[in-house]
């Protein structure tokens, strides 16, 4: 049989061959890293400008040291220039995306009696500045600016900025520039890839340091985020696009299709896979493709052609379901979608994923875009212990004690005993009868 798609079927796969399945394009950042030292040391020392010969020398954009941050004219401009129906999307996906995340707002404060005469338990409260990268090589994303921007307002952060790449005109995209206009973020800054990463960690002359930075990007950005993690906090891991479409037998084999193609057309360092034990299905998934090939862009085309025949994206066949969970845990995929009649039959197997779409309407790009929940997700299998991009991303917590003197004895008992055991002279005794008769 011919067929148009990589076809991986486990059973017949030695465990190596399995274990390159697992393999993402960040997963061997050697490349990059030492690429991207120069630039991050370039824009250490010499700051602005360096971010202007960057925008020139890798986005081809004119862009002056001294025309860095976007102007509230340019903001004026591009919100004007957005037509009335992406304006009205846009706003649609806002409200769906601000109410999902109020609900997870924690309260400023809480204390609950862990023992008599004792307070303990925490507060909440905002990161002093975070910095929200919306990546631009491949396209203009102002979902994006959506998924970042909004959990900063809902947390209440200080100071928010948002950084993205030029376009070749050397202007920012008018529908990301709308997205902070309508979500109340005002400074953004045109600057990409390591170097935005740089410019945040360090600081210019016109971008501000920063504590944090999230928001998804390139190997590049990957790159830089692990070099400059000591100092700026790299937020939660969110490189190249990725999905497994996990498919029974009952399966709508085009809606199937349709899903498989979304995140392959993101870049030709995505990943993409149908999992499924049935080979009919697989069978009319691969004949689908093509047809939607038909209908995309060239580049979009090519990108989807790129995974989807390669080493990371096609369909992985299994001897049945138990295999193909167990392949999709052990893949821990940004974006899972379950296509089966019952899909909420799986759900509790389904351990590992940034995301679980349940269901052939619960389309992946619906969340990429307007259900609600952040579409910044763990990549590269860190779904096994990270979590999607929230408001919790954008504050921290302080523990809060108070010992009053009635229950202040029995803690301090035991924690004399502890101290002497562990060799903690001045531990035991500021807790000792000493405490309260100091010497004369």
């Amino acid at each position: 049989m011919t067929t148009n798609l990589s076809r991986f079927v486990l059973a017949d796969m030695t465990p190596d061959a399995r274990a390159r399945l697992f393999l993402r394009a960040e997963a061997d950042l050697g490349q990059h890293l030492d690429k991207v030292r120069p630039i991050i040391e370039a824009v250490r020392t010499r700051g602005d400008q360096a971010l202007s010969e960057f925008a020139r020398q890798l986005d081809g954009a004119p862009v002056p040291a001294d025309g860095i941050r976007v102007t509230e004219a340019e903001i004026e401009r591009a919100c004007a220039n957005v037509r009335a129906e992406l304006a009205k999307a846009i706003l649609y996906a806002r409200d769906n995306i601000l109410r999902y995340h109020a609900t997870q707002l924690p309260k400023p404060m809480m204390l609950t009696p862990v023992t008599p005469g004792v307070l303990a338990g925490e507060r909440w409260a905002p990161v002093p500045s975070v910095a929200c990268y919306v990546p631009r090589g491949k396209g203009s994303f102002p979902s994006v600016s959506l998924m970042t921007l909004i959990p900063a307002v809902v947390a209440k952060v200080p100071r928010a900025v948002l950084v993205t790449p030029p376009g070749p005109d050397g202007r920012v995209d008018d529908a990301t520039l709308f997205v902070a206009r309508a979500v109340g973020v005002t400074e953004i800054y045109r600057c990409g890839g390591a170097q935005a990463v740089a410019a945040v960690a360090y600081g210019t002359a016109t971008v501000p340091k920063c504590d944090k930075i999230v928001g998804p990007g390139s190997p590049w950005v990957v790159a830089a985020k692990q070099l400059l993690s000591r100092q700026i906090d790299p937020g939660p891991p969110a490189g190249p696009s990725e999905a497994i479409v996990l498919a029974d037998g009952s399966a709508n084999a085009w809606k199937a299709a349709l899903d498989l193609v979304n995140e392959s057309e993101h870049g030709p360092d995505s990943s993409a896979f149908l999992v499924t034990p049935d080979a009919g299905i697989a069978d009319l998934v691969d004949g689908y493709v093509p047809k939607i090939w038909e209908r995309q862009s060239e580049q979009r085309r090519g990108f989807s052609r790129t995974v989807l025949t390669g080493p990371r994206g096609g369909i992985v066949l299994t001897r049945d379901m138990d295999e193909a969970i167990a392949f999709t845990n052990g893949y821990a995929a940004e974006h899972l979608q379950v296509h089966a009649a019952d899909p909420f039959s799986y759900v509790e197997r389904l351990i590992n994923a940034g995301e679980i779409l349940l269901g052939e309407h619960a389309a992946i790009c619906l969340g990429n875009f307007v259900l609600g929940p952040n579409a910044v997700l763990p990549t590269a299998g860190a779904a096994r212990t990270a979590s999607p991009l929230s408001v919790y991303d954008y504050m921290k917590r302080t523990s809060l004690v108070h010992v009053s003197e009635a229950g202040y004895p029995p803690l301090a008992e035991a924690a004399r005993i502890l101290a002497e055991y562990e060799g903690f002279d001045g531990h035991a005794l500021a807790v000792s009868p000493w405490r309260d008769t100091p010497p004369k």
